[in-house]
């Protein structure tokens, strides 16, 4: 097998919706360049979250050494603050034994976070936290329109992860939380690192049936017994991972508000919306070099265009 060394051993970002095909990818290419996989997945990170995050199979992680999945039990929490620090120290790990970074996922905020930093957001609070975890949404959502009409025009208004950060840095720093993320625009083209940064990209329909086709298999391998699982041991206890598509579904589903059927339907409906709003995030806020896959795509060809982009850059 042929291995193309990178310069300096500067990481590799491939960025994409969910369901898109970048695991395979950046498999693919840890093999050809000497690679690690860091994850940038907000739900990968706690254990017992397996089918429905899409993690990789013991036999890849065997395969290929992946980095940030399986760093939190589910009582804890992870921001991207945590993420950044992690992620750092894989990067150093990683380099020090002469392999090349592969960051993939789809969180845009963490990618965000590492490549620009976190601004003066500051680290989460745990009793105010579980404060605001404990208030009503409408609540929040009325604290936040006083307070900060840029964030709540803004806001996804039903996800109570993103209204309580918001929330918590706004009462910790005593600013709007929209300006301390201003700094955050799209970057141009003259970005310096804009040569690593690629993303995927799929056909409104390949990519939906790419998703149904990942939801039914997630289903048939046992989704739901894993769900009861994880509330035994603490899901319904954490806001943050009760968020993962998915496992909100069926913790419905095993409360009795819907059939596995119309489950099965909304987990859907719920990826295929949370895709869309991951390709609107990367194409508004990092400046992406991107490749569409079509349904003949094989995850060989696109590490060679990756390169042949990387390598053509380079010069």
């Amino acid at each position: 097998m042929t291995l193309y060394p990178l310069p300096e051993q500067q990481p590799i970002f491939i960025a994409g919706p969910t369901a898109v095909g970048k695991s395979a990818v950046a498999l693919a290419l840890a093999e050809k360049i000497a690679g690690e996989i860091i994850s940038v997945d907000s739900m990968q990170v706690y254990r017992g979250l397996d089918i429905g995050t899409a993690k990789p199979s013991a036999a890849e992680r065997v395969k290929i050494p992946h980095h940030f999945i399986d760093v939190a039990e589910l009582t804890g929490a992870v921001d991207a603050a945590k993420f950044c620090e992690l992620a750092q120290r894989a990067v150093v790990d990683i380099c020090a034994r002469k392999r090349i970074p592969i960051f993939c996922g789809g969180t845009g905020l963490y990618f965000k976070a590492f490549l620009e930093g976190l601004g003066e957001a500051p680290p989460s609070d745990v009793n105010l936290r579980a404060e605001l975890e404990a208030s009503p949404l409408e609540t929040l959502l009325s604290e936040l329109q006083e307070k900060d009409l840029v964030t709540f025009d803004r806001i996804d208004q039903k996800n109570p992860r993103r209204v309580i950060r918001a929330i918590e840095v706004i009462r910790l720093t005593g600013k709007p939380f929209s300006e301390q993320r201003s700094a955050w625009q799209k970057p141009t083209a003259e970005t310096p690192d804009k040569r690593f940064l690629f993303g995927l990209s799929r056909e409104p329909g390949d990519l939906r049936r790419r998703i149904d086709f990942r939801v039914d298999e997630m289903f048939a391998q046992g989704l739901v017994n894993e769900t009861q699982s994880l509330l035994a041991s603490g899901l319904d206890g954490n806001q943050t991972a009760l968020q993962a598509i998915g496992y909100r579904q069926v913790v419905e589903h095993l409360r009795g508000e819907r059939s596995l059927a119309e489950t099965v339907e909304l987990v859907k409906i719920r990826t295929r919306q949370y895709a869309k709003r991951q390709m609107t995030w990367f194409r508004r806020k990092m400046y992406l070099d991107w490749t569409h896959l079509t349904p003949t795509s094989e995850p060989g060809a696109i590490v060679e265009t990756i390169l042949s982009k990387y390598h053509a850059c380079s010069r």
